[in-house]
C-alpha cells in the first residue's frame, strides 16, 4: 500500500518531497466516483435536451468542485500539489476544447437525436476516463524508470502544436478507423431505436444500432486526444493521482460545456492558436524538466538548469486562452456574427 501511495502521489521533482496522504486520495476518489455515478443515473433516467440555464449550472458546479478539490490540497498544507492540480486542470480543460469540435462533428455525422446526446456524451466520457487511467499508470511507470522520456514527450508536443496552428487538415466525417473497421464486420441498422444498443428485427436477427457506434466513436476519439493531453499534463506534475484527477474533473464538465457552448466553439477561430501556444510552452517545459532531472549544466555558466515554476505555467495557460478567446470574439463582432446565432441551437442536430 505504501508503494502504491508513493507511486500515485509523487512522481518526481519538488512534489515528491511531500506525498499526498493516502486517506485524501481514497476519500476524494470515492467522492468523485459517487458524483459520476449520480450524474450518469440522472442522464439515463431522464434523457432530455438541457436548457442553457441547466447546462450553465452544471458547468459551474463542476468548476466549483475542481476548485474545492484544489482548496482541499491547500488546506492540508500541500500548496505544491494544490497549485500543480490547478494548473493541470486548467490545461486539460483548455485542451478539451478540441474534444468539443469533434463531438459536434460526430453528433452531426451520426444524426444523433438531441434527446439522447447527453447519454452518448456521458457514456463516452466514462469510457475515456477508464482508458486515460490506464494511459496515466503506464506513463507514470515509464517516467519513474526513464526520465529521458520527457525529451520524447517534448518533441511530440511541439509537433502537435505546429499541426494545431498550421495544419489545414479537415476533421473528417466523425468516423475513425475503429468505427470503419466495425461497420464492415458487424450488422448495424441505419435507424435509432431509442437508446437501445442492440435490437432484434422482423427477420429474427440481432443488429447493433447507431447508438452503439456513436458510443465507441466518442470514447475512442477521446482516447486519441489523450495521446496529446497526458504527455502535456505530465509536464505540469508527475503525480499520477493529480494527473488522473485533473483529467477527470476536466472531462466531468465537458458534457455540459458541449450544450452550453454548442455552435459557438467553431466560431472562435483563434482558439486553436491558443491551444497550440499552450502545447508548445509545455513541450519546451518538458525539455527543461528533462535537462534539470538529468543534472545537465549550462556549458557557458556551469549552473544547474532551473525548473519552470508552476505559477508561470498557470499564468501562460490563462493568458493564452484569454487572448485567443477575446481575439475570436472581436473577429465575430467585426464579421457581424451575433453571439446568439453561434449558440447550441444553431449547430445541433434536431431530434428526429
Amino acid at each position: 500500500m505504501d508503494i502504491l501511495s508513493s507511486t500515485l502521489a509523487a512522481g518526481g521533482g519538488a512534489a515528491s518531497e511531500s506525498p499526498i496522504p493516502l486517506w485524501f486520495m481514497i476519500s476524494s476518489s470515492i467522492a468523485v466516483v459517487a458524483i459520476l455515478l449520480f450524474d450518469l443515473l440522472l442522464v439515463v433516467k431522464r434523457p432530455h435536451v438541457p436548457s442553457m440555464r441547466e447546462a450553465g449550472i452544471w458547468v459551474g458546479f463542476y468548476v466549483a468542485l475542481a476548485l474545492v478539490f484544489a482548496a482541499s490540497l491547500f488546506a492540508i498544507g500541500d500548496a505544491q500539489h494544490g497549485s500543480e492540480f490547478l494548473t493541470g486542470w486548467l490545461l486539460e480543460y483548455s485542451l478539451s476544447i478540441d474534444n468539443l469540435f469533434v463531438f459536434i462533428i460526430i453528433m452531426g455525422s451520426f444524426s444523433v437525436p438531441r434527446k439522447y446526446q447527453q447519454e452518448v456524451l456521458m457514456v463516452g466520457i466514462i469510457i475515456a476516463i477508464i482508458f486515460r487511467g490506464l494511459f496515466i499508470l503506464a506513463g507514470a511507470a515509464i517516467i519513474s524508470a526513464f526520465v529521458e522520456v520527457f525529451f520524447i514527450f517534448g518533441i511530440f508536443l511541439l509537433v502537435v502544436a505546429y499541426r494545431q496552428a498550421f495544419s489545414d487538415e479537415d476533421e473528417g466525417d466523425g468516423e475513425n478507423g475503429l468505427i470503419r473497421f466495425l461497420r464492415k464486420r458487424i450488422n448495424v441498422v441505419d435507424e435509432y431505436h431509442g437508446n437501445s444498443l442492440r435490437v432484434t428485427l422482423d427477420d429474427g436477427k440481432k443488429y447493433w444500432t447507431p447508438m452503439f457506434i456513436v458510443f465507441l466513436a466518442i470514447g475512442s476519439t477521446d482516447v486519441m486526444f489523450a495521446l496529446d493531453s497526458i504527455p502535456a499534463i505530465f509536464g505540469v506534475t508527475q503525480s499520477a493521482f493529480l494527473v488522473f484527477t485533473a483529467n477527470v474533473f476536466a472531462l466531468m464538465g465537458l458534457r455540459q460545456l458541449y450544450f452550453l457552448l454548442g455552435g459557438l466553439v467553431d466560431k472562435l477561430v483563434y482558439l486553436h492558436y491558443g491551444i497550440a501556444a499552450i502545447l508548445a510552452f509545455i513541450g519546451i517545459k518538458l525539455f527543461v524538466h528533462a535537462l534539470h532531472e538529468s543534472d545537465w549544466e549550462f556549458l557557458a555558466w556551469g549552473h544547474s538548469i532551473p525548473e519552470v515554476p508552476t505559477w508561470l505555467s498557470l499564468s501562460f495557460i490563462v493568458v493564452a486562452m484569454a487572448v485567443a478567446t477575446i481575439a475570436s470574439l472581436i473577429k465575430m463582432n467585426r464579421d457581424g456574427i451575433p453571439f446568439r446565432e453561434a449558440g447550441p441551437e444553431s449547430s445541433e442536430t434536431e431530434e428526429s
